[in-house]
């Protein structure tokens, strides 16, 4: 608790800094931004972590260089982070993750064991929130909502967004096979969308490096990787330079476009022909 409000108190600096530099006042902040100036003066003295548009406003105000809003966006992440843990079940992480992705406009996810939150299907979601816990019913099914809720911005064209997946993570299936058909074609829809680009690792290519875990940067300024227990935060450029990297390695051996259909309706001919197993 002392932490986060340390770091309330480091976000109200930041943004009376970023407030002075440009020669405004709390009042002339609050009237350019289109915000409440008690709530400019409740950010400043680390009473209140401002919402996702909030953020939106005050950044278009100040007219912030890539390093400003990369500084602001480190400060804003681990205080979602810590709001999540704080909130009572799933639903109250999957409402903080669904914050971060509203406020980015560049999303890069990595995944080898999993599809991305974002590519979910609503039943997949239901399934991934509670893998490996033991959930209250009503709890995770609050949490898949928010999460499925979430993806509206998919739909955005001004963000951006590339997802790269393992076979092993498109072939891991939570549920029967019906649910994975479903779930194969919800990944061959948004790999339509012009703004988002999808690929696939096949099993038949030697990977550049060993996929440890999954991860997902956020405007280039924090990555985020998801356990059973919270999410870690990657902020440092070291760390963020290393999961780019990996990113761009993995990237390089993947299959797009008519490559990826024909790798997904592989993939999808398999899952029907499991029943016939059991």
């Amino acid at each position: 608790m002392v932490e986060r409000r340390d770091r309330l108190r480091a976000l109200g600096e930041l943004l009376r800094r970023l407030r002075k530099d440009k020669g405004l006042t709390g009042k002339g902040l609050a009237q350019v931004a289109g915000v409440a100036q008690p709530t400019i003066s409740r950010i400043e003295t680390g009473q209140l972590l401002p919402t996702a548009d909030t953020v939106e406003r005050l950044v278009a105000a100040l007219q912030l260089d890539q390093a400003s809003r990369a500084e602001l966006d480190a400060l804003l992440s681990r205080l979602r982070d810590e709001v999540s843990r704080l909130k009572a079940g799933l639903a109250g992480r999957e409402a903080a993750n669904a914050s971060r992705i509203r406020a980015s406009r560049q999303v890069i996810c990595f995944q080898s064991a999993i599809i991305p939150a974002l590519l979910q299907t609503a039943e997949y979601a239901r399934l991934a929130v509670a893998v490996g816990r033991d959930v209250d019913e009503d709890d995770a099914a609050k949490a898949a909502a928010v999460r499925v809720e979430a993806q509206a911005v998919l739909f955005d064209p001004a963000r951006e967004f590339s997802f790269l997946l393992t076979e092993g993570a498109v072939r891991t299936w939570p549920g029967p096979p019906l649910l994975m058909s479903a779930q194969l074609d919800r990944l061959a829809q948004v790999a339509t969308l012009s703004h988002v680009s999808l690929g696939v690792v096949p099993w038949t290519v030697q990977v550049p490096a060993f996929p440890l875990h999954g991860f997902t940067v956020y405007d280039g300024s924090v990555s985020v990787v998801e356990s059973l227990t919270g999410d870690i935060m990657h902020s440092e450029a070291d760390e963020l330079a290393t999961h780019v990297e990996t990113f761009e390695a993995f990237a390089a051996v993947a299959v797009y476009g008519d490559e990826l259909r024909a790798l997904l309706g592989r993939i999808a001919d398999d899952f029907q022909r499991l029943p016939d197993h059991f």
